[in-house]
């Protein structure tokens, strides 16, 4: 099992990065001490992924991640959603690496290398479920506190990191803003073009839904991905980079109940039902935050003015423009990178 290095000794190395990151304040400027994508770290021994993966015990899981950049630096964990994996984080990983930050890019259950220890333990894709297991993660890593980011289901992961445990959680980045809900709030209807936005999940409420994503879980990843990014012109390679990691034992189980729990069609564990009282009240976030959208995002979302308030500390919103969709760390590394460098100042 890996034992990763205590990371709070960031000490001279890292100020002498910030003040080099003080000197740019434009997305741009990233590269001037940054590593464009050329420099990404090579490939792993035995995969066609460009980050390394390890993997370690933490909670009920025994989950797989890359670890890049100096063990001393300061933690930032990179949460992916779905229908994705951590090769969203292919770029943006080694970029904050080799400007002295530690990047862990975890798969969150029911993904690639991540494995659940019992056989026992509930195939569960509830909110607070995936959190406890990023703070699980941290704890095994003997990370005190991280810069959380993410998008997609790992946005909502970082929200909730955040709230429930803001001393865990020094900063965060979050691609579409706040994304903590309830099954209380999720029971009320939407305007009609917004429900079809979410006809997956109403697909998912049905045996039909799970017996046809299980029969064509890549097929639907790819369809995912076009809708949700539009102008994204992926390649094949890049997308079985990431479809490989839906093979997972696990994945079409925690995928059908994260969504069929969401519309309280599935009961969640009730050791998370504290956690979820809380939630269901939308706390508010204190911790610096920036939150990004691009400018193309086909995937439901919130609108930056509907969210803003709920982020009582220093805050920034950023609209990426240039016809970045869903999957903002992959199509815009380097303004993902930027915002965790701002906020990390911030």
């Amino acid at each position: 099992m890996m034992r990763a290095a205590a990371t709070l000794a960031a000490g001279i190395n890292r100020r002498k990065f910030v003040e080099a990151a003080a000197a740019t304040a434009s997305i741009g400027g990233l590269s001037r001490f940054l590593p464009g994508p050329a420099k990404a770290a090579p490939l792993g021994a035995g995969t066609q992924s460009p980050l390394r993966i390890q993997q370690i015990e933490a909670g009920v899981l025994d989950i797989g991640y890359s670890d890049v950049g100096p063990a001393y630096g300061q933690p930032v964990v990179l949460l992916h959603g779905w229908p994705y994996d951590i090769q969203s984080f292919a770029e943006v990983a080694p970029m904050l690496g080799a400007a002295g930050y530690r990047v862990i890019s975890p798969y969150l259950r029911g993904y690639g290398t991540t494995r659940f220890l019992a056989g026992e333990t509930p195939r569960n894709g509830q909110q607070a479920a995936l959190a406890v297991d990023a703070v699980a993660l941290m704890d095994a890593l003997q990370i005190r506190s991280a810069i959380v980011a993410g998008f997609d289901w790992g946005a909502r992961t970082a929200n909730i990191v955040a709230a429930m445990w803001p001393g865990r959680c020094k900063a965060m980045v979050s691609v579409s803003g706040y994304l903590i809900g309830s099954q209380k709030a999720n029971q009320q209807p939407l305007p009609p073009p917004l429900e079809l936005a979410w006809w997956y999940q109403y697909y998912f409420a049905t045996e039909r839904g799970r017996a046809g994503y299980a029969a064509n879980t890549i097929d639907f990843a790819r369809l995912i991905w076009r809708t949700a990014s539009p102008q994204w012109n992926f390649d094949d390679t890049t997308f079985m980079k990431s479809a490989q990691a839906l093979a997972n034992p696990d994945h079409v189980d925690i995928v059908i109940h994260n969504y069929r729990w969401r519309l309280g069609l599935a009961d969640g564990e009730r050791q998370f039902d504290k956690i979820e009282d809380v939630l269901a009240t939308s706390p508010p976030i204190g911790v610096p935050t920036i939150t990004l959208e691009g400018d193309a995002n086909g995937a439901p979302h919130p609108e930056p003015g509907s969210y803003a308030k709920k982020f009582t500390g220093s805050y920034q919103h950023r609209t990426i423009g240039g016809g970045v969709g869903h999957n903002l760390p992959q199509e815009a590394p380097q303004a993902f990178s930027q915002a965790i460098v701002d906020v990390d100042r911030m």
